[in-house]
């Protein structure tokens, strides 16, 4: 697989060419994704949940990102690899910098960030020394506390204008890719539309630029649940380098994600 830059996802957005992703966490699946030619890979927090049995994410620490960073750095060198802010990382501008610096030392080309407008001059500071940054809005799950547990976001006509301004404000910031989860359907077309950053969707319907998946759900081995935006693509292939190519085509083709996987 060629090296995959920012500037990559920019142009199939341009051209109206979808891409799928995934969550990973070492470096044998980040191989195995790699070798099918999955762009872009997400060290996510979510591996609190997945990996370490927790009932959020918020346990997971910035030291264990930068581990699981440079397992999947290892075994996939040529795909955009964006890595997680953990819990109160980056609750000031100094401290993001601080901890950005070390994921990025640990090999992530770029930091995941969850929260509204409250970023813009975090974001700007950080992108002003060299640190990328993807921004991260809807079902924000270090949130989970707030909200009072996983739920949609954006159903109401004025929390949905609110994350569609957000959504502007943190791309003017300098943020150059969004990350919308679990919002309505016709809320991520809209902001797809409206941005001229990729967007990548997970449980926001088929409209956005790319998908992503926590990868032990695209194989049906979640520990706890499997969400509704999710699909065991392993359940119907066979294999896990056959599943890892289904979950990719469905996504390029616009299959995946269906209406059964998606919120209105």
């Amino acid at each position: 697989m060629k090296k995959v830059s920012i500037n990559t996802l920019l142009k199939w957005k341009q051209d109206g060419r979808k891409f799928a992703t995934s969550t990973a966490y070492d470096a044998s699946f980040a191989q195995l994704f790699e070798q099918q030619e999955m762009p872009l890979l997400l060290v996510g927090d979510s591996l609190g949940m997945v990996l370490q049995g927790e009932e959020s994410t918020l346990p997971v620490t910035i030291d264990d990102i930068a581990y699981h960073t440079r397992c999947v750095r290892a075994g996939s060198p040529n795909c955009l690899l964006l890595s997680d802010m953990p819990f109160m990382s980056y609750a000031t501008p100094e401290q993001a910098c601080e901890n950005a610096a070390i994921l990025m030392r640990a090999g992530a080309n770029m930091v995941k960030l969850e929260g509204g407008s409250w970023l813009v001059e975090t974001i700007k500071q950080l992108t002003e020394r060299s640190v990328p940054v993807c921004a991260h809005l809807g079902l924000t799950p270090q949130s989970v506390n707030i909200f009072g547990g996983f739920r949609i976001q954006g159903r109401e006509k004025e929390k949905a204008q609110q994350i569609i301004d957000d959504a502007i404000a943190l791309q003017n910031a300098g943020a150059q890719l969004l990350v919308l989860e679990c919002v309505p359907s016709q809320l991520a077309k809209q902001i797809t539309q409206e941005l001229h950053i990729p967007v990548i969707g997970i449980g926001a319907g088929k409209d956005t630029d790319g998908q992503i998946l926590v990868m032990h759900d695209m194989f049906g081995i979640s520990a706890n649940y499997m969400p509704k935006f999710s699909k065991n693509f392993l359940i119907e292939t066979g294999s896990m380098q056959a599943a890892v190519q289904q979950y990719i085509q469905d996504v390029e083709a616009g299959i995946f994600p269906g209406s059964e996987h998606s919120f209105e």
